[in-house]
């Protein structure tokens, strides 16, 4: 079996008046992630995964963000994108694991649904997915709640 792991990470900063999505889930309150599209950094970071696994560049080659084309686009349909150009390279995921690094949300309770919206996302068993929660014990600008990242690891599989 030809597999290949790609690694991910992503990091946005928090402000006020954005909304805040995560894997693909809305979360309520007042702080939301600044960037050029929603700012999913758990959409971003698992994108950048696969296209590094199937060698195929990095997220902003594919969508720049001084592209007005991308401006408040669903990470959900970018990751999508990436899915297609992976299976057109004769790769598909099979598995995909997540930290969220974050004082702020606290996403314990909603793990579950961020895994089972990651994994119909992919194309995936739930049961493939992961998502697992990290602080930063207040250490830095993630733990001052200025921020939110991601790290992901994914396995891709070559399709026969």
């Amino acid at each position: 079996m030809d597999m290949r792991i790609g690694i991910g990470f992503d990091i946005h900063r928090l402000v006020e008046g954005r909304k805040l999505v995560l894997a693909g889930v809305e979360f309520d309150g007042t702080l939301g992630l600044l960037g050029h599209s929603d700012a999913d950094v758990v959409l971003h970071a698992v994108a950048d995964a696969i296209l590094g696994a199937a060698a195929l560049g990095d997220i902003g080659e594919h969508f720049p963000d001084n592209d007005p084309k991308w401006s408040g686009a669903d990470s959900a349909e970018l990751l999508k994108h990436v899915v297609g150009l992976a299976r057109a390279a004769d790769f598909e995921p099979w598995n995909v694991d997540v930290n969220v690094i974050a004082e702020y949300p606290r996403i314990g309770e909603r793990k579950r649904g961020m895994s089972a919206r990651l994994a119909a996302i992919l194309g995936l068993p739930v049961e493939r997915v992961s998502v697992k929660a990290r602080s930063m014990e207040g250490l830095g600008p993630i733990g001052n709640r200025e921020a939110v990242a991601a790290q992901v690891v994914a396995l891709l599989q070559k399709i026969d």
